[in-house]
Parts: structure tokens; C-alpha cells; sequence
């Protein structure tokens, strides 16, 4: 008897009803040939990928890392604002718009040229995480902008003119744009990862935004803490052990819960290797900047690894997903799993599940 490579996906027949006919045309007993299938063990989709891999490179993770600096160190700069911490605020505030702008350039060389980047700005489609995040990105970028032109000309304004009152006012919308806008900037990327077919970006969906925002955070924070003096870095010590701790925990659960297949090119490889120098350089910063962040070296040492372990972790889940698109057990095992489920609980309609 021959076998073809869609034997394992035909569904179920039907029970027969009447009696069974003897002596058919060829004069023999028919035989039911469902039994003669043998379970399939999975080994490849003819060495080929079921899902097509993201034809992204070093651009797009350096653009999501660059982003998350964007939006903490807006964050950060405008607490800085409601403390009155000149020069947190300054330098938060210049490097919120130096990040949005570098993560334009990395984005705009990923698309080949700037005109591909204008075209999504044509439409709004609420469905689309790209088109939501272009229009989040523009939002943030211009009131970085209007931060740092409010940085400029404050030196050379009277308070108490008509031109300082309206500086005033710029401040405070500035301030409180930036921070309205910085999660979302944080979190799109992981959604826009989350909302493709590729195996461990999709599984990840629920905990994913979690972590780049919590890694937004503290790579802000290390950033504040290697450019502002420690007499005004006490917000950004807070805020790098509050990251550094919500992104190992939802790094942890979002490991735990996902398939053990799936997850697997988060602990192995390259990705691995990136996955777990991120939580070693997240926790050494954290430490450093509580227990030594007034020191001005240590400050700048904590700083440095906070942010060298949250470009680990862009890197490393931007690459595990990689792998995890090129390999086709990560996509056929999970299924296969769901769909012995179903039958094991009864579902006996159907023979194919997707992604659930």
C-alpha cells in the first residue's frame, strides 16, 4: 500500500451504517484503509519552512531598542518635569528625541527608502499594529520635539513675558505628551511581533508587551544614570530596579507558559546565549544602581549594563523568533499537539486546528 504526505491531515471517516458489502469489483473483501495508516511522526515539511521567515534584519531590533529608550526616557523626563529636576529633565528629554530619531533611521533602512516610511502615513487602520505604531511614533517624535524646543529657548525667555508664559504652557503639554505617548511606543513593537505567524513571537503574545516595556524602562533608566548627575538620578535608580524586576518576572512567566517546543530557541543558540546575558546584565545593573547608584562610577557601570541587557533582550527574542520560523516543528508540533487534544476530548468533526 502507498502513503502520501497528506495522509495524516485527511479527517475522520464516518461510521458506516448497513452491512457491509462483500465482493466488490475486484471480487475481494474491501478493507478499511484508515487502519493500514500508520501514525506519522513529524521529521519535516520536505526541509522546508511552514511559515514564511520575517525578512527583517539587525534593523528592525535595533529599531525596537532604540524606541524603547525613546519612550522611557520620555517617561522619565517628564517625572522629571513634576519634580523640577532641571537636569534629568534636559537630558531625558534630548535623548527621547535623539532615540525616536536614530529608531527612524533604522526603520526607514529597513524599508529601503524614506518615501516607504511616508506612505504609511497615508492611511489609519486601526487593525494594522504598523500602521497604529507609525501614527503612535509621529505622536511621541513630535512632542519630544516640542520638549526639546522648549529646552532651547527657555534659557533666553523672561518668565514673566507673554513669549515665556506660552514657553510655559508648551512645557507642560510637552511634558505630559510625552508621557501619554511613551507606553504605547514601548509596547506596539511587541504587538506587532505578537501578530505575525511566526511560532514564538505569536506565543508570546500575552507577556511580550510586558517585557519591552519594562525593558523601555530600565534602559532609560540606565541611560539617565550614565548622562545626569546622581544628585537628581534617585527617580531613575526607582525606575531601573522597577524595570529590571517586571522584566525578569514577565520574561519568566512568558517562558513558563508558552509550549516548551516553541520556547525552546528562546533558551537555545544565539537567542539563548543573548536571552540569558540579558537577565544577567538586567540584575547586575538593577543592584548596582540601588546599592551604589550615588556613586558617580558605579552609577555609570549599572547604567551601561541596563542598557546593554535590554539591547540582549530586543536581539535575543527578535532572533529566537527567527529561528522559530525557519525550523518547521516549532510550527507543526504545537498543532499536532492541539489537534490530539481536540480528539481526545471529542472533537471529532474536524482534523485541522491552527494556531490557538
Amino acid at each position: 500500500m502507498t502513503t502520501n504526505p497528506f495522509d495524516a491531515d485527511r479527517p475522520p471517516e464516518p461510521p458506516r451504517t448497513g452491512r457491509r458489502r462483500r465482493g466488490g469489483q475486484g471480487g475481494g473483501r474491501r478493507r478499511d484503509e484508515s487502519l493500514m495508516v500508520p501514525d506519522v511522526q513529524f521529521d519535516s515539511y520536505y526541509g522546508r519552512p511552514v511559515v514564511k521567515p520575517a525578512p527583517w534584519e539587525a534593523d528592525i531590533p535595533a529599531y525596537i531598542f532604540l524606541g524603547g529608550i525613546a519612550a522611557g526616557s520620555g517617561l522619565l523626563g517628564a517625572g522629571a518635569h513634576a519634580r523640577g529636576l532641571k537636569t534629568l529633565r534636559r537630558n531625558s528629554r534630548y535623548a527621547a528625541l535623539a532615540a525616536v530619531a536614530a529608531g527612524g533611521v533604522a526603520l526607514v533602512r529597513d524599508l529601503g527608502k524614506p518615501s516607504r516610511a511616508l506612505n504609511m502615513m497615508r492611511t489609519v487602520k486601526l487593525t494594522s499594529p504598523m500602521s497604529v505604531g507609525s501614527w503612535i511614533l509621529t505622536a511621541f517624535g513630535a512632542f519630544a520635539g516640542l520638549a526639546v524646543a522648549t529646552e532651547v529657548v527657555r534659557p533666553h525667555l523672561d518668565e514673566q513675558s507673554t513669549l515665556g508664559g506660552l514657553a510655559k504652557l508648551a512645557d507642560a503639554a510637552a511634558a505630559a505628551g510625552s508621557a501619554a505617548f511613551a507606553p504605547p511606543l514601548a509596547a506596539y513593537t511587541a504587538v506587532l511581533l505578537a501578530d505575525t505567524a511566526t511560532p514564538t513571537w505569536h506565543a508570546a503574545y500575552k507577556e511580550l508587551p510586558f517585557v519591552f516595556v519594562s525593558s523601555a524602562n530600565a534602559a532609560a533608566a540606565g541611560l539617565a544614570l550614565l548622562t545626569s548627575p546622581t544628585s537628581e538620578t534617585r527617580p531613575a535608580r526607582s525606575l531601573a530596579v522597577l524595570g529590571a524586576v517586571a522584566e525578569i518576572a514577565a520574561t519568566e512567566r512568558m517562558e513558563r507558559t508558552m509550549h516548551e517546543v516553541v520556547a525552546e530557541p528562546l533558551r537555545q543558540g544565539r537567542a539563548g546565549a543573548l536571552m540569558r546575558a540579558s537577565k544577567v546584565l538586567t540584575v547586575s545593573g538593577a543592584v548596582g544602581a540601588a546599592l551604589f547608584g550615588r556613586n558617580r562610577a558605579a552609577a555609570a557601570l549599572s547604567g551601561a549594563a541596563l542598557l546593554a541587557g535590554s539591547a540582549c533582550t530586543r536581539f535575543g527574542v527578535f532572533e529566537a523568533g527567527l529561528v522559530s520560523a525557519k525550523d518547521p516543528k516549532y510550527t507543526v508540533t504545537p498543532q499536532r499537539e492541539r489537534l490530539e487534544r481536540r480528539r481526545a476530548d471529542g472533537v471529532v468533526g474536524d482534523s485541522i486546528t491552527t494556531i490557538g
